[in-house]
């Protein structure tokens, strides 16, 4: 089991997917260099000892690679999980998906995830804390800057936990947070995420200040739940614990109620100044391009708590492949047990990198009737995060969507582009900027299913194929013919 940062690092080490550099390697975009270098080769981790300016050493890549994301959940295939949420959120026989969906908290809780309180000595993050404001200063820790257009230093991984002021239940959002003082950062949380709205509901009550624990570098199941698309209300360590098989360990936080990961690094502590407001940016962004700079609240640092030899870890996003896209792809995988249960006909699910998560979606289903294709497209748009996707391909269930000349192939083939491209307009990604209106703007689907039998639609012809007696024939002998 991986309790901590310092457990994955060192099973990374044991398999020698790790590469510890002792050189001094510069936070300001040097950093960033390296680690985009040893994404795109499919390198191992990197663990930089010897930061300029910095005796804290940094951690990063850990999770870019399939084999790492993998070994960060502790298991050796998505099914795995995916298994195990199918079994958790199978109906009953009479059906009841929705209450299921709904009953998912209970569910976890039900399921070995739920989380054990410690105490304050028994809390490894707790070893040291700075909370004398001259005290502050986030210099002390390794922040890089990212790109040479970025507007300063960005922490890009951290897990942001605020708590609903009217429920009590937690939430933990990644949200990048650029550097401004040595003990404010801007807190770039869009109004379409959680934390967000969980500001929102402080502002209605007229209160101005969000009570925010910044937890960098925990146990990766930990790390990976503040990323995944779960439902609303649905506390993220209860997923962790869930993934786990075992409970995480939690401690209250020093100037709050939130509870923190026990054993993580590093913990910042403070409130997000509604009425503070900063600009915030440039950042090279996941999309490959820029997001510019913008006004977003300002988060104060009033007490900093660490182990007393912690890690840092830090992320770069950009033009694709990144690390970013390896830890979508286990979301892919594994919630996809989640979008079949809602929708039977949906067979699998596909997100090119080159779509940056939200700009392509590819979609095979059994179809059964006329329609079925525009009724998930609808269902998409409707659907959480999923109502940012840009395109939407819908294929038939004997089209392989993992490969991309097939599906293309496919498309080109069977699509007219007059008849069978759907569009409508709604929200999509903030950070779209194609979008003539920031956060709104059109969605396209496209039916690259086989028409035949539909009205206005000619006779369909049968795709080539051998036949399968003559394939396992040629199979057999295939060795003996190029010998």
């Amino acid at each position: 089991m991986l309790n901590n940062l310092g457990d994955f690092i060192n099973a990374l080490k044991q398999k020698k997917d790790l590469l510890e550099i002792e050189e001094k390697a510069d936070p300001i975009l040097e950093i960033t260099e390296i680690a985009d270098r040893m994404v795109k080769k499919g390198g191992p981790a990197l663990l930089f000892k010897n930061v300029a300016g910095c005796s804290i050493p940094l951690a990063m890549n850990l999770f870019a690679t399939k084999e790492r994301m993998l070994a960060s959940l502790g298991v050796s295939c998505y099914e795995e999980i995916s298994e195990r949420i199918e079994k958790l959120l199978k109906p009953p026989a009479y059906g009841g998906i929705l209450e299921k969906v709904i009953e998912l908290p209970r569910l976890l809780q039900a399921s070995n995830a739920l989380p054990k309180i410690v105490s304050h000595s028994n809390a490894p993050c707790k070893q040291v804390i700075i909370n004398e404001e001259k005290n502050i200063d986030l210099n002390i820790f390794p922040i890089i800057k990212c790109w040479p257009e970025d507007g300063g230093k960005f922490i890009t991984f951290p897990l942001v936990i605020t708590r609903n002021p009217l429920s009590g239940v937690q939430n933990i959002g990644m949200y990048r947070m650029q550097v401004i003082s040595a003990n404010k950062t801007a807190m770039h949380w869009h109004k379409h995420k959680d934390g967000a709205y969980t500001a929102a509901i402080y502002k209605q009550r007229g209160e101005c200040k969000v009570p925010v624990s910044v937890v960098i570098g925990a146990d990766p199941a930990t790390m990976y739940s503040a990323t995944a698309p779960l439902p609303y209300g649905v506390d993220e360590i209860l997923f962790a614990g869930f993934l786990r098989n075992s409970p995480v360990e939690l401690v209250k936080s020093e100037l709050s109620d939130i509870l923190v990961p026990a054993r993580a690094e590093i913990i910042l502590e403070g409130t997000v100044d509604l009425n503070e407001l900063i600009e915030e940016g440039p950042f090279g962004d996941h999309t490959g391009y820029y997001s510019p700079a913008d006004k977003y609240p300002v988060f104060n640092v009033k007490c900093i708590s660490m182990k007393k030899n912690p890690i840092f870890i830090e992320t770069i996003v950009g033009v694709p492949p990144m690390e970013d896209f390896f830890i979508g792809q286990a979301t892919e995988r594994i919630f996809l047990p989640l979008l079949k249960l809602q929708c039977p006909e949906i067979i699998d699910i596909k997100f090119p990198a080159a779509g940056v998560f939200h700009n392509l979606a590819l979609v095979k289903i059994k179809k059964i009737y006329h329609g079925q294709p525009q009724k998930i497209m609808n269902y998409f748009w409707g659907a959480n995060q999923l109502m940012f996707t840009k395109n939407i391909v819908i294929f038939d269930e004997s089209v392989d969507i993992h490969n991309s000349d097939e599906t293309l192939f496919t498309m080109l083939a069977n699509v007219d582009f007059k008849r069978d491209v759907v569009s409508c307009d709604g929200p999509v990604d903030i950070l779209d900027h194609a979008s003539v209106i920031e956060g709104f703007g059109p969605k396209v689907g496209i039916d690259a299913t086989a028409k035949d039998g539909m009205p206005q639609s000619r006779k369909w012809p049968k795709l080539i194929q051998m036949s399968a007696e003559i394939k396992k024939t040629v199979g057999i002998k295939w060795e003996k013919l190029f010998q």
